[in-house]
C-alpha cells in the first residue's frame, strides 16, 4: 500500500437484539419494553411462579402467567424473522385484531399489534 491510498476498515455490526416488544400502558400495566434475542421467548405476567423469560409487570389478571411465544430465528446476513404463537393462554392472544388458533404461528412484522388479556404490545424490528 502506497501513502496515498487509506486502508479499508471493515466493521461489522454486532445484533445482539433482533427487535423489541413495547407494552402500551394502561391501569394496570406500566411502560415496559423488551429486547428480544435469538431463541425461544416466552412472555406473561410477571410471577414468581413463571417461567417466562419476558416477565411483564402488571395487575392484568387475564394475562396468563406465560401467554405467549416468540421464536426469534436468525436468516444470516443480520436478518431475524420472529414468529408469535399463543401459549395455550386461558384469554387467547390477539395478533392485529385477529384471535389465534391453537397451533397457529404468525411470523410477525414491524409496527405489528399483540393483544394479551387487556395490554396491548407492540412489535417493532
Amino acid at each position: 500500500m502506497n501513502k496515498t491510498e487509506t486502508p479499508t476498515v471493515v466493521v461489522k455490526h454486532r445484533n445482539a437484539t433482533s427487535g423489541t416488544i413495547t407494552v402500551l400502558p394502561n391501569s394496570d400495566t406500566p411502560a415496559q419494553t423488551f429486547l428480544l434475542h435469538e431463541g425461544i421467548l416466552i412472555a406473561g405476567r410477571k410471577s414468581e411462579a413463571s417461567k417466562a423469560t419476558i416477565g411483564i409487570v402488571t395487575m392484568d389478571k387475564c394475562m396468563s402467567r406465560e401467554h405467549i411465544k416468540i421464536e426469534v430465528k436468525h436468516e444470516g446476513g443480520g436478518v431475524y424473522k420472529h414468529f408469535l404463537s399463543d401459549n395455550n393462554s386461558k384469554n387467547k392472544t390477539l395478533y392485529n385484531n385477529t384471535c389465534l388458533e391453537n397451533g397457529e404461528v404468525v411470523v410477525l412484522k414491524d409496527n405489528d399489534e399483540i393483544v394479551i388479556g387487556k395490554t396491548i404490545l407492540r412489535f417493532n424490528e
